[in-house]
């Protein structure tokens, strides 16, 4: 076999890897879940405005996050991403649900049918495959004491399927009652999403999301070489490569080429989208749209070749707040002019906004297929520090009064030790 060099960084990879919740809305029917028999029968597809949607905002999130620094290896899950940020979206009013809906986008859609769409697609997405395991989960914790609308906790419990529960931010361990949870639903994969909490945080709306696929048809081990691997910078670095000889869906564009590796039975599949030598992810990216990605998609076709893909494994974690800010929603993380009616009344001195969202993935390669998980926390915070609630019982010997409060004027003391 003739050894070369492979011109194309991980970013390519993870860029493939990024896509592969966008790659799986086909139309098939799914077997349910066992713990569905009572449901009604799962969708079979899912409304092509928030498909759409979905993607363009995948694309530009991802171009953002991109540009940041062209040399660090990237994998974000766009479905954990807009399902938190759609549940998150339920609570937006006036200006600030236009400026969401705009850099979500979803302005053609009602919230129902925003609603109804994630809805489908969490049910769609559910035990795609035998040899698949695919699962989403998502939670609201909300500080003791604060009062939320009871619309949008229980629409979020019925669209989105949220657990919603009260915590005492106070509490020393509040933080890892959140992040136990997150833990749990990505198998142990990120273990932390929450730091700590702020006294002005008063709501975490949380995504989970964990993938576990094995290949249609996995690379062998023993053909697995350990070959040059042309970083950014036009270095090298010895890196494993896996060899795969076969039928794959296989596309040439302008600039570059790509694969389509399947998982399982097929419906779930990696795009790897590798730029010519020479030319870089920069100037792919300069093309990559909604447009030209969905021209890209329809053009795959079967063809005998050989794959090369690099074993890899990885976490990233990012800061949302400033990419979102410049893809237009920026009045949801002001804390003035942020309108979050439809989540928690607004009253004077006191304001709802979007404190930080975070977002971290894993991911690992190997030659029988590919580990992911990902998790998205939107951090509500407040205006003043809420108060918390007490907890008053009067179940021992107490002392009262009764006070006039304009004049002062003790009426009446005394104390009980025994009620009678």
């Amino acid at each position: 076999m003739k050894r070369r060099s492979f011109a194309f960084g991980f970013p390519a990879v993870l860029l493939a890897a990024l896509f592969m919740a966008l790659s799986i809305t086909s139309c098939k029917p799914l077997s349910a879940p066992e713990e569905s028999k009572n449901r009604p029968p799962a969708p079979t597809k899912v409304d092509e405005r928030l498909v759409s949607a979905n993607t363009e905002f995948a694309l530009g999130l991802y171009k953002h996050l991109a540009l940041e620094d062209e040399s660090k290896n990237i994998c974000i899950s766009p479905a954990s991403i807009s399902l938190a940020l759609s549940m998150t979206y339920n609570g937006a009013h006036g200006d600030t649900k236009d400026a969401m809906a705009e850099t979500l986008g979803l302005e053609g859609m009602t919230l129902d049918e925003v609603n109804e769409a994630n809805k489908d697609l969490m049910s769609v997405l559910q035990n795609p495959d035998p040899k698949v395991e695919l699962a989403l989960a998502n939670s609201i914790w909300a500080r003791k004491g604060m009062n939320f609308k009871e619309e949008f906790m229980k629409g979020n419990e019925s669209y989105y399927r949220a657990e919603t529960r009260t915590l005492d931010f106070g509490r020393p361990d509040a933080p890892k009652a959140i992040n136990d949870w997150v833990s749990k639903n990505t198998r142990g994969k990120i273990e932390r999403i929450v730091d700590k909490i702020d006294d002005r945080s008063v709501m975490f709306l949380i995504n989970a999301v964990y993938f576990k696929g094995a290949w249609a048809a996995e690379f062998d081990p023993k053909r697995t070489e350990n070959l040059p691997f042309i970083r950014p910078d036009g270095s090298k670095k010895p890196v494993p490569i896996m060899f795969r000889t076969g039928s794959y869906s296989y596309y040439e564009g302008e600039g570059f080429k790509a694969v389509r590796i399947p998982y399982g039975d097929g419906r779930i599949g990696m795009y790897v989208f590798l730029p010519d030598e020479g030319t870089g992810l920069s100037r792919f990216y300069e093309r990559l749209d909604p447009s030209d990605w969905n021209l890209w998609i329809g053009s795959f076709s079967e063809k005998q070749g050989r794959v090369g893909l690099p074993r890899f494994k990885m976490e990233f974690g990012a800061d949302l707040k400033e990419a979102l800010s410049e893809m237009g929603m920026g009045i949801a993380f002001d804390e003035d002019r942020a309108d979050f009616g439809l989540m928690c009344e607004r009253m004077p001195g006191r304001n709802v906004y979007i404190a930080g969202v975070k977002h971290k993935t894993f991911i690992e390669v190997n030659e029988k297929g590919t580990e992911a998980a990902g998790s998205t926390s939107v951090e509500m915070g407040v205006t003043g520090v809420p108060t918390e609630a007490f907890d008053f019982m009067a179940d021992r010997p107490f002392f009262f009064a009764i006070r006039d409060e304009r004049t002062g004027a003790v009426l009446f003391m005394g104390s009980v030790n025994e009620p009678e």
